[in-house]
Protein backbone atom coordinates (compact mmCIF):
# COMPACT_ATOMS: atom_id res chain seq x y z
CA UNK A 1 0.00 0.00 0.00
CA UNK A 2 1.32 3.43 -0.95
CA UNK A 3 0.77 6.03 1.77
CA UNK A 4 2.61 8.94 0.09
CA UNK A 5 -0.62 10.71 -0.87
CA UNK A 6 -1.99 10.30 2.67
CA UNK A 7 1.23 11.77 4.11
CA UNK A 8 0.96 14.80 1.79
CA UNK A 9 -2.67 15.41 2.76
CA UNK A 10 -1.92 15.05 6.48
CA UNK A 11 1.09 17.38 6.21
CA UNK A 12 -1.04 19.97 4.40
CA UNK A 13 -3.91 19.74 6.88
CA UNK A 14 -1.68 19.79 9.96
CA UNK A 15 0.83 22.26 8.49
CA UNK A 16 3.75 20.25 9.83
CA UNK A 17 6.05 17.48 8.69
CA UNK A 18 4.44 14.02 8.88
CA UNK A 19 6.31 10.72 8.88
CA UNK A 20 4.70 7.29 8.81
CA UNK A 21 6.65 4.24 9.89
CA UNK A 22 5.53 0.66 9.52
CA UNK A 23 6.01 -1.47 12.62
CA UNK A 24 5.73 -5.21 13.14
CA UNK A 25 3.14 -7.00 15.22
CA UNK A 26 5.57 -7.53 18.11
CA UNK A 27 6.40 -3.82 18.17
CA UNK A 28 2.67 -3.07 18.18
CA UNK A 29 2.12 -5.37 21.18
CA UNK A 30 5.05 -3.65 22.91
CA UNK A 31 3.47 -0.21 22.36
CA UNK A 32 -0.05 -1.22 23.36
CA UNK A 33 0.95 -3.48 26.26
CA UNK A 34 -1.26 -5.99 28.01
CA UNK A 35 -1.07 -9.20 29.98
CA UNK A 36 0.03 -12.64 28.86
CA UNK A 37 -1.62 -15.97 29.61
CA UNK A 38 0.65 -16.26 32.67
CA UNK A 39 -1.05 -13.20 34.20
CA UNK A 40 2.06 -11.03 34.07
CA UNK A 41 2.64 -7.93 31.99
CA UNK A 42 3.78 -8.76 28.46
CA UNK A 43 7.52 -9.44 28.34
CA UNK A 44 7.87 -7.24 25.26
CA UNK A 45 6.19 -4.32 27.06
CA UNK A 46 8.05 -4.69 30.34
CA UNK A 47 11.67 -5.74 29.79
CA UNK A 48 12.50 -7.09 26.32
CA UNK A 49 14.57 -4.69 24.25
CA UNK A 50 15.01 -6.87 21.17
CA UNK A 51 12.98 -9.65 19.62
CA UNK A 52 14.95 -12.83 19.05
CA UNK A 53 13.52 -15.37 16.62
CA UNK A 54 11.30 -18.02 18.21
CA UNK A 55 10.84 -21.34 16.39
CA UNK A 56 8.48 -24.30 16.55
CA UNK A 57 11.56 -26.39 17.35
CA UNK A 58 11.73 -24.63 20.72
CA UNK A 59 8.19 -25.77 21.48
CA UNK A 60 8.97 -29.28 20.24
CA UNK A 61 12.12 -29.48 22.39
CA UNK A 62 9.98 -28.59 25.42
CA UNK A 63 7.54 -31.43 24.57
CA UNK A 64 4.64 -29.02 24.10
CA UNK A 65 1.69 -30.03 21.98
CA UNK A 66 2.34 -28.56 18.56
CA UNK A 67 -0.74 -26.35 18.50
CA UNK A 68 0.41 -22.79 17.74
CA UNK A 69 -2.83 -21.37 19.16
CA UNK A 70 -1.76 -22.61 22.61
CA UNK A 71 1.57 -20.78 22.64
CA UNK A 72 1.01 -17.76 20.45
CA UNK A 73 1.24 -14.41 22.14
CA UNK A 74 -1.06 -11.41 21.82
CA UNK A 75 0.85 -10.39 18.69
CA UNK A 76 -0.01 -13.70 17.00
CA UNK A 77 3.63 -14.83 16.92
CA UNK A 78 5.10 -17.61 19.05
CA UNK A 79 5.48 -16.44 22.66
CA UNK A 80 8.87 -14.99 23.51
CA UNK A 81 8.95 -16.98 26.76
CA UNK A 82 9.47 -20.20 24.76
CA UNK A 83 13.09 -19.14 24.40
CA UNK A 84 13.66 -18.65 28.15
CA UNK A 85 13.73 -22.37 29.03
CA UNK A 86 14.86 -23.71 25.67
CA UNK A 87 18.52 -24.12 26.64
CA UNK A 88 17.58 -25.97 29.85
CA UNK A 89 15.44 -28.46 27.93
CA UNK A 90 18.14 -28.98 25.28
CA UNK A 91 20.78 -29.73 27.92
CA UNK A 92 18.43 -31.93 29.97
CA UNK A 93 17.43 -33.98 26.93
CA UNK A 94 21.12 -34.60 26.14
CA UNK A 95 21.32 -36.36 29.52
CA UNK A 96 18.36 -38.64 28.71
CA UNK A 97 17.78 -41.42 26.19
CA UNK A 98 15.28 -40.61 23.45
CA UNK A 99 11.84 -42.17 23.20
CA UNK A 100 12.32 -45.56 21.54
CA UNK A 101 15.80 -46.20 22.99
CA UNK A 102 16.45 -49.46 24.84
CA UNK A 103 17.63 -49.10 28.45
CA UNK A 104 18.72 -51.59 31.10
CA UNK A 105 16.71 -51.29 34.33
CA UNK A 106 16.85 -53.35 37.53
CA UNK A 107 13.78 -55.19 36.16
CA UNK A 108 15.41 -56.00 32.81
CA UNK A 109 15.67 -54.33 29.42
CA UNK A 110 12.90 -52.07 28.23
CA UNK A 111 12.02 -49.46 25.65
CA UNK A 112 11.61 -45.80 26.59
CA UNK A 113 8.04 -44.74 25.77
CA UNK A 114 7.99 -41.30 27.43
CA UNK A 115 10.31 -38.90 29.22
CA UNK A 116 9.65 -36.27 31.88
CA UNK A 117 12.47 -33.74 31.65
CA UNK A 118 11.51 -31.80 34.79
CA UNK A 119 11.21 -34.87 37.06
CA UNK A 120 14.10 -36.61 35.24
CA UNK A 121 12.07 -39.80 34.89
CA UNK A 122 11.52 -42.24 32.05
CA UNK A 123 8.45 -44.35 31.35
CA UNK A 124 9.87 -47.69 30.25
CA UNK A 125 7.97 -50.59 28.69
CA UNK A 126 9.59 -53.85 29.74
CA UNK A 127 9.80 -56.90 27.47
CA UNK A 128 6.73 -58.43 29.14
CA UNK A 129 4.59 -55.38 28.29
CA UNK A 130 4.63 -53.87 31.79
CA UNK A 131 5.43 -50.16 32.02
CA UNK A 132 7.44 -48.73 34.88
CA UNK A 133 8.68 -45.28 35.83
CA UNK A 134 12.44 -45.11 36.32
CA UNK A 135 14.47 -42.23 37.70
CA UNK A 136 17.31 -41.18 35.44
CA UNK A 137 19.78 -41.35 38.34
CA UNK A 138 18.94 -45.05 38.83
CA UNK A 139 20.18 -46.01 35.35
CA UNK A 140 23.75 -46.68 34.26
CA UNK A 141 23.87 -44.82 30.94
CA UNK A 142 27.65 -44.62 30.50
CA UNK A 143 28.48 -45.16 26.83
CA UNK A 144 24.83 -45.69 25.91
CA UNK A 145 23.57 -44.28 22.60
CA UNK A 146 20.98 -41.55 23.15
CA UNK A 147 18.93 -42.56 20.12
CA UNK A 148 19.09 -46.37 20.13
CA UNK A 149 20.07 -47.23 23.69
CA UNK A 150 21.83 -50.33 25.00
CA UNK A 151 23.64 -52.46 22.43
CA UNK A 152 24.07 -49.77 19.77
CA UNK A 153 27.52 -49.98 18.15
CA UNK A 154 27.51 -46.14 17.80
CA UNK A 155 28.43 -46.26 14.10
CA UNK A 156 25.55 -44.22 12.65
CA UNK A 157 25.94 -40.48 12.13
CA UNK A 158 22.83 -40.01 14.31
CA UNK A 159 24.36 -41.85 17.27
CA UNK A 160 25.82 -39.91 20.16
CA UNK A 161 26.40 -40.94 23.77
CA UNK A 162 24.28 -39.63 26.61
CA UNK A 163 25.98 -36.74 28.44
CA UNK A 164 26.35 -38.51 31.79
CA UNK A 165 28.79 -36.04 33.29
CA UNK A 166 25.94 -33.53 33.67
CA UNK A 167 23.63 -35.82 35.69
CA UNK A 168 23.24 -34.61 39.26
CA UNK A 169 22.31 -36.86 42.20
Amino acid sequence: VDFRELVRELAGALKTKVQLHQIGVRDEAKLIGGYGPCGRELCCASFLTSFDPISMKMAKDQSLFLNPAKFSGICGKLMCCLSYEHEFYKEAKDRMPQVGAVVETEHGQGKVVDINVIAETLLVELEGGTTITVYLKDLNLEGVCRRHGVGCPMQSANCKPIAIESVED
